[in-house]
Formats: structure tokens, sequence, C-alpha cells
């Protein structure tokens, strides 16, 4: 059997590691300078220069009804978006503060938006909230602050009050938690208490974590308004989910110090940005597309891909393809991925090769990086397998015991278990062609 048992949270994590695959949507005001998300804190971008993008944000292409389509055309089950991010400006229609989508020629909640129109597709929705926010008054100057280098910069924390700016936070989360229905993920984004300062010209400041976000009563309140809500681990608080940034891990997370495996997620780019960037160009190809959703299943983890609409609201045509990409393999493949964990641990990966195993134990799936010619290797599979075929097709692929057909050499021990299966010599025409074996 491939059934893992996990680390117990208090969120409800049986659909999320069925589902396995979502979409992770980072949209602001960044989106107008198109050169990263952190463009503000990067140039050191004023107050003043920045507003320049509130008055002119005006997404009049943005459909989520048609992004909610193309997510779940490309497989993903459940979407994640910034209602918030690091420059304060939120996306919805809180009434705790003037920086937002419905203040701007916008003039709309888009958190209503996507929140319906994704729902409508049978999608589950989450909601990313930034625990940083550089435009809030009383958050205060720190490292990662784009006004850290003013001269007045030390002068500029005079007044600033981070329990205030913790009250805001509880009070937006509540609005969020509350106006738009059943929530199933709150992405809190993210602590760094600990991150070294490494620049000397800031070692007056410091960085944030639990303390200051107050992240108990944040998570209580969360907790208390969508019970079953999966909440991430960037608050500085264990919970539900951890969550690996633009990192492939290799084998399943265990936690650090009861070594318990842990529910995981890694989100990750179709280049190199989170929000949109015209001039960025290092997309990532169909092939790795393909193979980071694979390698993810594998290990027994989630991925949370990313787009980053433009300032317009639409995504561009990299990212459409990209989504395309997944949709044409996840048509005839999802079989592999869905209700899908980490193989048995003792079972042998065959070369250029990774495997996914039902959670009932009775279907394995060889995912083919490389193909290889004419025949594939399954050790120790020999009495265990009732059935081969293609994915894609369901095409038979046929079943040899310690010995393929036309091959010269003879395997002495048929108790090693060795399987050959006869493949066709042309790859098919698939990024990453999928092997399914059923089990006896």
């Amino acid at each position: 059997m491939s059934s893992y048992q996990t680390r117990r949270t208090p969120g409800d994590t049986a659909w999320f590691t069925h589902d396995r695959f979502g979409m992770f949507i980072h949209w602001g005001l960044y989106a107008l300078p198109a050169r990263h998300e952190w463009v503000k804190f990067r140039e050191c971008i004023s107050e003043e220069h920045y507003d320049r993008y509130f008055k002119y944000f005006n997404p009049d292409l943005f459909d989520a009804a048609d992004l909610a389509r193309q997510a779940k055309r490309a497989g993903m089950r459940y979407a994640v978006l910034t209602t918030k991010h690091h420059e304060g400006f939120c996306l919805f229609d809180s009434q705790y503060t003037d920086y937002k989508a419905t203040n701007t020629p916008a003039g709309r909640d888009l958190v209503r938006e996507y929140v319906d129109a994704f729902r409508a597709e049978g999608l589950r929705v989450g909601f990313y909230y930034s625990l940083l926010d550089w435009h809030h008054p009383d958050f205060t100057v720190d490292f990662l602050h784009p006004r850290r280098f003013d001269a007045d910069a030390r002068q500029l924390n005079a007044g600033r009050d981070m329990k205030r700016y913790a009250a805001y936070m509880r009070h937006q989360v509540r609005e969020l938690l509350t106006n738009y229905g059943k929530i199933d993920i709150l992405w809190f984004d993210y602590s760094y208490a600990d991150r070294p300062n490494d620049d000397p010209r800031l070692a007056w400041t410091r960085g944030k974590g639990r303390d200051d976000w107050e992240s108990e009563a944040l998570i209580a309140l969360a907790r208390e308004l969508q019970p079953g809500i999966l909440i991430d681990n960037r608050a500085d608080i264990e919970q539900d989910l951890w969550t690996p940034e633009q990192y492939q891990p290799l084998q399943w997370i265990r936690h650090p110090e009861t070594g318990e495996l842990v529910t995981w997620e890694t989100c990750q780019t179709f280049s190199g940005s989170w929000g949109y960037h015209r001039d960025e160009s290092s997309w990532k190809s169909p092939a790795q597309l393909i193979r980071m959703l694979v390698n993810t299943v594998s290990a027994g983890g989630n991925l949370l891909m990313n787009v980053g609409p433009t300032a317009r609201g639409n995504i561009d045509r990299r990212a459409e393809e990209a989504l395309a990409v997944y949709a044409e393999w996840m048509r005839w493949n999802s079989r592999s991925i869905y209700g899908c964990t980490m193989a048995e641990p003792d079972l042998e990966v065959p070369a250029d090769c990774r495997l996914t195993q039902s959670a009932d134990g009775r279907r394995l799936y060889v995912h083919l990086f490389a193909y290889p010619f004419k025949h594939l290797h399954l050790p120790g599979l020999a009495d265990r397998v009732d059935y081969a075929q293609f994915l894609h097709d369901g095409s038979e692929l046929p079943l040899h015991v310690g010995k393929a057909a036309n091959l010269s050499i003879n395997y002495e021990k048929p108790e090693d278990g060795l399987l050959i299966l006869d493949l066709p010599v042309r790859k098919p025409d698939v990024v990453v062609p999928v092997v399914e074996l059923f089990l006896k």
C-alpha cells in the first residue's frame, strides 16, 4: 500500500493531498511597472512615485471566469489569489483602508470576482495575505522596507505602532473570511525574524516574526471563522502546510524535530517572477513544467503554479501557452496525479523515471522522463503486475518476466523479479509518457 501517515494538523488536508495541483495568482499595482512584484523594494520607490500606479490601475481585460476556465483546463483543482501583497494594495473592498481596487479606475472588488468565478468552475478558493505592508503608516521600517535608505529612515519609525498594524491585519482577515463564503486556504506571507541582515547600513533594523504579527491571535481568528481551513507555516507558527518556494524537494519533507512526514506544497513560477514581468526571459520549457508536477507528487507533495496577470488584467501569451502544456498533458494523464502520492519506498525506480502510486496501492505509474529503447526494465515487479498500458491512450504494453523478446541474454535468476515491458521504438507524442501498471 502507498498510503502514508502524515503529521496531524488542525485543518482538513484530505482534499488537498488528493487534488495535488493548484494555481497561484500574483497581482497588484506592481503589474504596471511590470518588472517584478518587489519593484518598490528593489528600486526604493517613494510613495509619491508609486501612487502613480494606483492612479492608473485599470484592468479592463480582467475576466475572472476565463482565468478560472483556463485553470480548470490545466488540471488545477484549487487557486490562491494575492488579496494583498507586500505593497499593501488590496484587491478587495476593505473598510479599513482607502488603498484598494475599488478606489482606482478599476472600481471593482476583484477578490469577489475571483471567488465567484473559480467557485463556479468547481475549484476550491484560497487567499494569500501579506504580513508585510510597505504602505501602512504603522508598519515599521526595517531592512526589507522600500524606505530603508531614506536619510530620515530611523526617524520614520517614531510613532509607528506594530500593535495597531497587527490589529489592522486581524480586521482585514476577518473581512476576507466573513464576506466571501467558504475559504479553503489562507496563505500568509511571510516571517523573517531570523533572516540575517548583512548590510551594516541597516544594523539598526531587525526582521519581523510571530510577535510582530501577533500570529497566535491572527490564526485563532481564522480558525474560529473558517473551521477546517488550511493555513501555511509562514506566520512563524507551524500549521497545516509546509511551503518550499522556488525549490524542488527531492523527497518527502519531514518535520525537523519529530521526523514525521508533513503535508507540503511547493510554489513555483512559469518564469523567474511572481508578478507580471514584461522583460523576464527564463520561461520554463514544456518538459520542465510537466516534470515539476510529476517530481512533486512523486515526493508526496502538491504543486502551486503561479500566473501573474498584466496591468490590463489578462495573462499574457507565454503564460497561456504554459497553461496549455498542462491542459494537454493532464487531459490524458491526470490519473497519475490526482489521488496519488509517493510510491512504496521499497520499489526500485527505473533509470530516468519517476513513480507515483494511487492511495489504495492498486495502480503504479511510471513517468518516462527519458524514453528508453524498446524495453522498460522494472526490477522487483515480476510477480506483482497484472496488466500494463500507456496511460494517454490505454494501449497495452506486453509483459515479460526475466527475459525480453528477441533478447539474447537469459536471466538466470528469475527470483530477482525483473519485469520487462515492450515499448514502441518511437516515443509517443506526449511530453512525458506515463505507463500505468495494474498491480495484483
